[in-house]
């Protein structure tokens, strides 16, 4: 991943009559990386979104686009900016072609220049066989695929994805997901989405906010390693009390559950499972279940969120 530093956000805060959606949110984002910004309604994201592409003043704070301030020059910085909104700016009545020229129009190319900038859109957004084709004649998939064309036309070093595969079925997902990490190779990107696993599958890191702060600001690897196991789930036909399983090497609690069953819990980085086992078949308890119970990525967000406290300050970007 390059060093080179595309957005770099400072004390950002957003308030509204006295409440302050968006509260000293501070993240950088490299050439290269594809950042999954996440967060519960109401917690700020959108507010946060719209600052980042000049669509909402911040109440304070500072963003610069690769190294140009977006309140000094609003025009300079948004130019390095392309964006996909949820509900993506299409005029249905025209072509996939008379749109992004109308697109590249937009964006100054020159017009010399905007057939290649249309054709390059087109090839890397896989619409080279659409072209001629009515936008509103096309698939949901397509339709988004046109949406992320017109955000790239100008071959901006920031993209901003909003939510870019709400609705679409599993094969367009994968094809979106796919065109997302393409884009991470050569450009700045910020996804932002409800779908947990798009983040797993897409991103580099990911931020969090809640409540209008970061709570949350890591790489993907560190957000997976909150996944791994730190309980067993254990069967027994022949259970013994609740304090001899208690009292078993590296466990540190005993959930007693239906069936003969209990949830054992241990430290994340120990895998106590081999040493269970063998304790079960000397004593004869009948062992009918032993497995790692891993949290869901659902888990961990629902976790983060409802934690009151945010990141230490040496974990935001």
């Amino acid at each position: 991943m390059s060093n080179d530093n595309l957005i770099s956000a400072k004390h950002l805060y957003r308030r509204y009559a006295g409440l302050t959606a968006v509260n000293d949110v501070s993240f950088d984002l490299a050439r290269g990386e594809v950042l999954g910004f996440l967060g519960p309604n109401g917690a700020g994201k959108t507010s946060t979104m719209q600052m980042l592409t000049g669509n909402l003043a911040p109440s304070s704070g500072r963003i610069l686009i690769n190294g140009i301030d977006l309140l000094d020059n609003p025009k300079q910085a948004k130019a390095l900016i392309g964006y996909l909104p949820e509900q993506p700016p299409l005029y249905r009545e025209l072509t996939v072609n008379e749109y992004l020229q109308f697109c590249a129009r937009l964006n100054r190319i020159r017009r010399n220049a905007a057939n290649q900038a249309v054709e390059r859109a087109k090839q890397r957004c896989g619409l080279e066989q659409v072209g001629r084709r009515l936008i509103n004649n096309l698939s949901k998939g397509y339709q988004q695929r046109v949406g992320i064309a017109q955000a790239i036309i100008h071959s901006p070093p920031v993209v901003v994805l909003d939510e870019p595969t709400v609705g679409l079925d599993p094969i367009q997902i994968r094809e979106i997901r796919n065109l997302i990490r393409e884009l991470g190779e050569d450009h700045g990107v910020i996804l932002s989405t409800h779908i947990l696993p798009e983040v797993q599958m897409t991103c580099d890191r990911v931020q969090i906010i809640n409540r209008g702060q970061l709570v949350f600001s890591d790489n993907i690897d560190n957000l997976n390693r909150r996944m791994d196991s730190s309980s067993l789930i254990l069967g027994l036909h022949q259970p013994p009390a609740e304090a001899e399983l208690a009292a078993l090497p590296a466990i540190s609690g005993v959930e007693p559950l239906d069936n003969h069953r209990f949830r054992l819990f241990h430290a994340s980085e120990q895998t106590p499972a081999e040493t269970i086992a063998e304790q079960a078949v000397a004593r004869g308890w009948g062992l009918f279940e032993l497995r790692p119970e891993y949290k869901t990525l659902e888990q961990v967000f629902v976790d983060i969120t409802s934690s009151e406290q945010a990141v230490p300050e040496g974990n935001a970007a």
